[in-house]
C-alpha cells in the first residue's frame, strides 16, 4: 500500500470580519446627549453674559451683540452690588468649612475605620441619618436658635450649618478609603518605634492625601453654592454670592438685570470649573482610591 504524504498547510483560514459594536455606540450617544444636557445651560448663560441688555431676549443660539458692560455692572458699586464683597464671603465659609470639615473628618473616619469600640456602626448611622434632613427644615430652627445667640447675620451661622451638611460626606468618603488600606502599613510602623498617633501622621495621612484632596474639593463646591440657609442666615456684610445674585440690581431702575446676573453667574462658576479641570486626575485618583486594594 501506498503511503500518502501529509501535505504542510499553506492556506491560512480566512480572518473572521470584527463585528460592529453597537453597544459602543450607544454609549457614546448616552454620554454626548448627557453632556450636551448639563453644558446647554452654562453655555446659555454665558451667551447671554455677553450680550447687550437691548437684546436680552435675542433667541439666536450663537453669540450677538457681544459687549463687556454686563461685567462692569457686576462690580459697579453705584447701583448698589457688592460682588466683590461677597466673592470674599463665600471665599471665607466655604474655606472655613472645608477646613473643619477635613479636620473632624479624617479623625473621625480614622477611628471608624480602623479602631473597635461599641457602637461603632450606629455612630456611621448616625453620621450619614444627619445628612438626610432637608434644608429647608432646618431654616427655621436654625434661624431661631441663632436668633436667641446672636449669631443672625454672622459669618458661623452659615459655617455650622455648612460643616453638618459637608461632614457626612467627608466622613463617608474616608472612612471608606481607610478601610481599604492594608493593616500592615501601621503595624510596620508601629513595629518601627512609631506611636499610633505617629504612624497615623507619618504613614496613613500621606498615603491617604488623594481621597483627602477629593473630599475637600466637594466640601469647597458644596458650601460654595449654598443657598437656601444663607438666603435667611445672612446679612449686607456677610451675603455670599450665591445669595446676592438674588439681589442683584441692574442699571434700569424697574429693568430686571439679566444680563448682569447671568455675567455674575459665570464669575462665581468660573473658579469652580478651574478648580476641577486643574485637578481633575486627582478628584479621579481620589474617588477611585478604595475602589481596590
Amino acid at each position: 500500500m501506498a503511503a500518502t504524504a501529509t501535505l504542510p498547510r499553506t492556506a491560512t483560514a480566512p480572518a473572521r470580519r470584527k463585528r460592529f459594536d453597537w453597544g459602543q455606540v450607544r454609549t457614546y450617544i448616552s454620554a454626548l446627549i448627557i453632556l450636551i444636557w448639563c453644558l446647554l445651560p452654562a453655555y446659555w448663560m454665558i451667551v447671554t453674559a455677553f450680550r447687550d441688555t437691548a437684546f436680552t431676549f435675542d433667541a439666536s443660539f450663537w453669540p450677538t451683540h457681544i459687549t463687556w458692560d454686563n461685567f462692569a455692572t457686576v462690580f459697579d458699586e453705584s447701583l448698589g452690588n457688592h460682588f466683590g464683597r461677597n466673592l470674599l464671603n463665600s471665599l471665607i465659609v466655604a474655606g472655613v468649612t472645608t477646613v473643619v470639615a477635613l479636620v473632624v473628618g479624617v479623625f473621625a473616619a480614622y477611628a471608624l475605620a480602623r479602631l473597635n469600640f461599641r457602637f461603632k456602626f450606629a455612630v456611621m448611622g448616625f453620621i450619614l441619618g444627619a445628612s438626610m434632613f432637608p434644608g429647608v427644615a432646618l431654616v427655621t430652627p436654625l434661624f431661631q436658635l441663632f436668633t436667641n445667640i446672636g449669631f443672625m447675620g454672622s459669618y458661623q451661622a452659615m459655617i455650622i450649618p455648612d460643616i453638618s451638611f459637608t461632614l457626612p460626606l467627608t466622613v463617608y468618603t474616608l472612612t471608606s478609603f481607610f478601610r481599604e488600606m492594608p493593616w500592615e502599613l501601621e503595624e510596620s510602623a508601629r513595629i518601627d518605634g512609631c506611636t499610633q498617633g505617629q504612624a497615623f501622621r507619618k504613614i496613613i495621612l500621606p498615603l491617604a492625601a488623594p481621597a483627602t484632596f477629593t473630599t475637600a474639593i466637594l466640601a469647597f463646591i458644596g458650601a460654595w453654592n449654598e443657598f437656601l440657609i444663607a438666603s435667611q442666615l445672612s446679612s449686607d456684610a456677610t451675603r455670599p454670592v450665591t445669595v446676592a445674585i438674588a439681589y442683584f440690581a441692574g442699571a434700569q431702575p424697574h429693568q430686571e438685570p439679566y444680563t448682569a446676573v447671568m455675567a455674575a453667574g459665570t464669575i462665581v462658576t468660573v473658579p469652580l470649573v478651574i478648580l476641577v479641570l486643574v485637578f481633575q486626575r486627582k478628584i479621579v485618583a481620589g474617588l477611585t482610591a478604595g475602589a481596590v486594594k
